[in-house]
């Protein structure tokens, strides 16, 4: 393997397990000119939310490829309105798609993911047999609580590329959802790939959840302090955090510390933004019941 071939091999893995700085500095090691190692560490900024530096790099005359990149920084730097804009005009931009362009088709099942339009993202996927998309299919059918077409996918990437970093992670994501005795392998997997790799705080909640399902919570606390030492935003771990502290009764303003960063840091979350739903719901029957 040329050294610029391992450099991307180091690339790939580092973006896989969470670790998007490695990723970056990976690429400035490339001297030679390369597509994916620009991908690579473009979506590495966008998943830093380093936006403006994609949104500033990757101009009209770069490729088909990165012009999506583009999109997507794009969109998740935009207001309400622009990303519906952006959403409505990807059946458009894939037009002009081929099959084996897989990076245009994940951004576009990206950005119907964050619109909860998952059938329309399952579809895009489906039409490739590139290894990322089949691991996106398979998180947004644990996400649809179909563990059984998640295994589907997984017995497909196992055939394409057991040894891959990420079917590794896609068997844990598996086993995390079917649980059981399960949980204990998916605990090995992350803590292996922790040791092998090093750790980050992707590796590290998939080790905690693992150990939370088993209700470990006393040894899944330290793991998740030490992921947020890492990354103070990082949302996974903050509300993971919650749910630790809940279950060893601590205070309930150690709670509700971790859920003010998560807002401050994730304020468009998902989990944020369901309990202002719930909450909106709450106090909208409260007034129906206020006394007269």
């Amino acid at each position: 393997m040329t050294e610029s071939g391992d450099n991307l091999f180091e690339m790939r893995n580092a973006f896989f397990i969470g670790n998007y700085q490695q990723c970056i500095n990976e690429a400035l090691k490339i001297k030679t000119a390369s597509l994916e190692k620009d991908i690579l560490m473009y979506r590495a900024y966008i998943a830093l939310k380093k936006y403006g530096v994609v949104l500033d790099e990757i101009n009209e005359r770069k490729g088909k490829e990165l012009l999506f990149v583009r999109l997507l920084a794009d969109y998740l730097s935009s207001d309400s309105s622009r990303k519906t804009k952006i959403s409505d005009e990807l059946e458009h931009k894939l037009s002009t798609v081929e099959v084996n362009e897989y990076i245009p088709l994940l951004v576009a099942a990206t950005i119907y993911y964050y619109e909860n339009n998952c059938e329309s993202a399952l579809r895009i996927l489906h039409s490739s047999d590139n290894l990322e998309c089949m691991a996106m299919s398979l998180q947004i059918y644990l996400k649809l609580d179909r563990v059984d077409f998640a295994k589907k996918e997984l017995k497909k990437m196992q055939e394409k590329d057991e040894d891959s970093t990420l079917t590794q992670l896609a068997l844990a994501w598996v086993n995390l959802a079917v649980g059981g005795e399960k949980l204990q392998e998916a605990f090995y997997i992350f803590q292996e790939l922790s040791d092998k790799y090093g750790s980050t705080p992707l590796l590290s909640n998939g080790i905690a959840v693992s150990l939370i399902n088993q209700g470990k919570y006393e040894e899944a606390e330290p793991i998740l302090t030490q992921a947020l030492d890492k990354d103070n935003s990082n949302p996974e771990t903050l509300i993971n955090l919650m749910v630790v502290s809940h279950h060893l009764g601590k205070a309930p303003e150690i709670s509700n510390r971790y859920l003010s960063q998560l807002k401050d840091s994730n304020y468009n979350h998902p989990f944020i933004q369901d309990q202002f739903a719930k909450e909106n719901e709450f106090n909208r029957l409260a007034k129906q019941y206020v006394i007269a």
